[in-house]
């Protein structure tokens, strides 16, 4: 069939380019694509989304880690029909009529949440065809990352062994990306897969030199802020307008932010982009969070007093100006927790494809905070900037069963092995294409 499909393929691209130079070259660039696609479909894995949840499930006696810093020691959680029932001492919480799980030495928390990912919209970034997070345009307020999510990334199947269960999937390109939508990581289809839709569009900012350079902004760069600025004045008065001459498709892309339904995300680095990001959530009332926020920690206080949250970059990069400390990121947590600013961390890092989320967190704590407060971080705060937390970050009776054991801990890369995970009671597969080649190879080496 392959070999068809090649000849095919052959002589329709020599009939079409038999004029040009590229006649020759042309089909066998299709053949190469062809072949690697062929060989793609082949090599991957079946994985399955898991059933509904049923009947009760019991983890018992396990270290839970609640997610709001509270932590119990030989605890039991339960839960049934994708909800939390029970948390408490297991001396304490009835098990009966459930399956019975025994988590004896293992720790129990949350599932993680990524804020800042664009997992399902590229799969392999040096290849074009399996990308779909960026858009052409400018100011594309009306895309939405949630119809071009793929769920059957294999990329997905990596993050949830490391106990990432939830992610915001963000769309790229222009300054106004678009909207993003939390995921959550076993699903059929995207339909399946959305947890909160549409909760928030996305504004990167271009970037500006720092004050203390003494360099001006790019004309360039005050221009794009200035057509974003002038964007949503226009889109204002629409939505000031009793009645419409005619439907405006990007500005009705924005009634959720003009009525607080959806957060405005904008990527920034330095103090001079995150005070006009402070601008504009005064000028529209907009709901505001920072993306990236290098800087944050040195206007802490001024973010905290106009109520701006932070997702900040991970722990694991360099500095945004050579003069910076070369640790600025990794103590960039313990500074926002002092000031008592809202903040989560996020790992949108498309080298490692954001399964070091943990492991940026635990950084974290050797730079000045609790093991909880870390986890938190990743948990619950994450939830309380997504618009989720009164379904998700703590595990705590009557929010969903997003659950993961691990063996050791979960933010320290040495010990850390996630051996159940659960997703709204649904016990989802940890397997994945790496756990596979890892195990085939193994086998042949007679390493096992």
């Amino acid at each position: 069939m392959v070999e068809e499909n090649i000849q095919t393929l052959k002589h329709s691209n020599t009939q079409t380019f038999k004029h040009s130079n590229l006649f020759i070259m042309k089909p066998y660039l299709l053949i190469t694509a062809l072949l690697i696609t062929t060989a793609t479909i082949n090599a991957q894995e079946t994985i399955l989304p898991a059933p509904p949840q049923q009947g009760t499930i019991a983890l018992t006696h396990a270290t839970i880690h609640v997610g709001n810093g509270q932590v119990t020691e030989d605890g039991t959680i339960i839960f049934t029909n994708g909800k939390i029932v029970s948390v408490g001492a297991s001396s304490s919480v009835q098990t009966s009529n459930a399956k019975v799980i025994d988590c004896s030495g293992k720790q129990i928390y949350p599932g993680l949440i990524d804020a800042s990912t664009n997992l399902g919209l590229n799969e392999i970034g040096a290849v074009r065809s399996t990308r779909d997070e960026y858009e052409i345009g400018d100011i594309n307020t009306d895309i939405r990352s949630v119809i071009a999510y793929n769920t059957d990334s294999k990329i997905i199947n990596t993050v949830r062994s490391n106990g990432i269960l939830l992610a915001n999937v963000i769309p790229q390109g222009g300054t106004i990306s678009g909207s993003s939508s939390v995921m959550q990581l076993d699903a059929w289809n995207w339909e399946d897969a959305v947890y909160k839709q549409d909760g928030g569009i996305h504004f990167r900012m271009p970037f500006l030199a720092r004050a203390s350079e003494d360099v001006d902004p790019s004309k360039d760069a005050m221009e794009k802020i200035d057509k974003v600025r002038t964007f949503f004045r226009e889109a204002k008065a629409y939505f000031d307008e009793p009645k419409h001459g005619h439907t405006n498709i990007k500005f009705e892309a924005t009634k959720g932010l003009f009525d607080k339904t959806q957060a405005f995300y904008v990527h920034c680095e330095l103090v001079k982009e995150m005070m006009i990001a402070v601008e504009f959530a005064k000028e529209f009332g907009l709901r505001t969070v920072i993306v990236g926020g290098t800087d944050a920690w040195r206007i802490a206080d001024y973010l905290k007093q106009n109520n701006i949250a932070v997702i900040l970059n991970p722990m694991h990069t360099l500095p945004a100006i050579q003069d910076d400390d070369i640790d600025d990121a990794a103590k960039a947590p313990y500074l926002l927790q002092q000031a008592g600013l809202l903040y989560c961390i996020a790992d949108p890092d498309e080298n490692y494809r954001y399964r070091n989320l943990a492991y940026n967190a635990g950084v974290a704590v050797g730079y000045g905070l609790t093991k909880e407060q870390a986890l938190q971080a990743i948990t619950l705060n994450a939830a309380k900037i997504l618009g989720i937390d009164d379904r998700t970050g703590t595990l705590e009776t009557g929010k969903d069963a997003n659950i993961v054991v691990a063996d050791g801990d979960i933010l320290d890369i040495k010990s850390s092995n996630v051996i159940y995970a659960f997703i709204q009671g649904r016990q989802i597969n940890l397997d994945n294409k790496q756990k596979q080649l890892y195990e085939k190879y193994m086998t042949k080496y007679g390493l096992k």
